[in-house]
């Protein structure tokens, strides 16, 4: 891959990143913030390291050649160590076992990168190799057995994370569900890639050449495997704020409808800043509909509810849809200032006041239907008022 491609993906990741912090200084001693910032980190650390061009820059500056790959193999190391832990974390049970657990993963492969620098140490790497190091050094001694300590732990930290978020699919739903089914396929992907570059390994030694599974295929599936990882992380955390930010959305033209726009209690501007506080706003939000729905009772008209209805069918709607049209257009037209009666005169609320309800009720808002029975009732409403005699 062109160097691009690997600082474009470090930093989309440390973008990332970088929007976590605030809550990580608020959490500091929250082992899943911590250990998540850490595999966002690590992640772009990788792909920054791994670049061609950071590879040549490592080896001038220390000085030695092919300095680089014990300082790649150790962060991608760490990341699978760290992912691993994530993983243990989120899946929670009793703290001290979660704890102990992570731990020992933690010092077992922190323990593996210092073997791979003393690997490296002993071993006779004269020749830099940015790209097909693994396969050009496959037979040297100390430098082989690196190789295959970094893959191996590769492989089993990605294989075992695979294994268990698999298993706990069938114990979650919604976005941890959809999260967790995210990094199978990234793992599976990062599972892959350590087979493929065992499988250049073991070719080399029985004198074959495969070497673009190693410098071909295996970069390719690191890439797609920790984007989708790092996706799965991210999918808790960015998924509930998507949907609220988008039933916010969806309420709008109710909204509104119903809520004067010089009333400070319920109008909230979207900003940047208040971009976080999107919970709020559709607290907000949905509490004023409501209480503009309540306002509006001794004007809802179900002879209006009824015409809607009747249009809606006509025009080959569903019946559903249908409903939902007619209750828009009670609503719409009880919203309507030349709505003046005083006497209920709807025998039924329009639906009801759940947010999903409340979200169907703003999108039929908007329907044409509904829009021309608007118009049709308010040039009847100028008519009569034109027509009503002056005192």
């Amino acid at each position: 891959m062109d160097d691009w491609i690997y600082f474009l993906a470090a930093s989309a990741l440390w973008v990332g990143l970088a929007a976590q912090l605030p809550g990580l200084r608020r959490a500091w001693r929250d082992p899943f913030k911590r250990a998540f910032c850490a595999v966002i980190f690590l992640a772009g650390g990788c792909f920054a390291l791994g670049a061609p061009a950071t590879v040549a820059w490592i080896n001038r500056a220390i000085g030695v050649p092919n300095a680089a790959v014990p300082v790649t193999y150790g962060a991608v190391t760490a990341f699978s160590a760290s992912s691993l832990a994530l993983v243990i974390q989120w899946h929670g049970g009793d703290p001290e076992q979660v704890r102990r657990v992570s731990r020992s993963w933690l010092g077992v492969y922190s323990l593996i990168i210092v073997l791979q620098v003393a690997l490296f140490a002993a071993g006779d790497t004269p020749n830099e190799r940015r790209v097909d190091f693994d396969t050009y050094y496959a037979s040297t001694p100390f430098v082989r057995e690196m190789i295959v300590l970094y893959l191996i732990a590769h492989f089993a930290a990605a294989s075992t994370t695979a294994t268990l978020c698999w298993r706990w699919t069938g114990q979650t739903t919604g976005w941890t569900r959809k999260a967790l089914k995210t990094l199978v396929l990234g793992w599976l992907c990062n599972t892959a890639y350590g087979a493929a570059k065992l499988s250049a390994l073991v070719a080399r030694w029985t004198g074959h050449d495969w070497d673009g599974l190693s410098t071909q295929l295996a970069p390719l599936l690191v890439a797609v495997g920790a984007a989708l990882v790092t996706a799965g992380y991210i999918l808790p955390l960015l998924g509930p704020w998507s949907s609220s930010a988008l039933t916010l959305a969806s309420l709008r033209p109710l909204f509104r409808l119903l809520v004067d726009p010089a009333d400070k209690r319920y109008t909230v501007p979207l900003s940047w800043r208040s971009l976080a506080d999107v919970e709020l706003q559709l607290t907000k939000r949905t509490t004023a509909i409501r209480d503009g729905l309540a306002r509006l009772t001794s004007r809802l008209d179900d002879d209006v509810r009824k015409y809607a209805y009747s249009r809606a069918i006509a025009d080959g709607v569903s019946m559903a849809d249908a409903e939902l049209i007619g209750s828009a257009a009670m609503v719409a037209i009880a919203a309507e200032p030349c709505s003046r009666s005083s006497e209920p005169r709807a025998d039924r609320s329009p639906l009801g006041a759940e947010q999903p309800d409340l979200v169907r009720l703003s999108r039929a808002v908007r329907a044409p239907i509904v829009k021309a029975i608007v118009r049709a009732h308010a040039i009847a409403a100028e008519h009569n008022a034109a027509r009503e005699p002056r005192s």
